[in-house]
């Protein structure tokens, strides 16, 4: 085992904790901000797409191409449906055709 390489024990300990911080955080903003916080976190899910195809990429082992096809596939699904959801949010401010709001 390389210097650089991080236990299983360790990575799996930090992923836990970022899944209970993410709930906590995600659990107290309010509803009204909800949806234009969605529509920023698209970049970041951007930057897990790229993300994923680099540990697709190498295939280094059959888990991490499981693994990385996975979040590929989550990320990619988590962008389309940010970017839906707020043109649909944009929509609600759009003039209609009679004039009315």
């Amino acid at each position: 085992m390389a210097d650089t390489e991080v236990p299983l024990v360790i990575a799996l300990y930090i992923f836990v904790l970022a899944v209970f911080v993410g709930f906590e955080l995600i659990t107290k903003v309010p509803p009204i901000l909800h949806t234009p916080l969605m529509s920023g976190a698209n970049a970041i899910s951007g930057i897990t797409i790229i993300g994923a195809m680099v540990v697709v990429g190498p295939k280094d082992t059959t888990t991490a191409v499981i693994l990385g096809f996975a979040a590929l596939i989550l990320a990619t699904i988590n962008v389309v449906g940010g970017f839906m959801v707020t043109d649909r949010m944009l929509q609600m401010f759009r003039r209609r055709q009679g004039g009315e709001k």
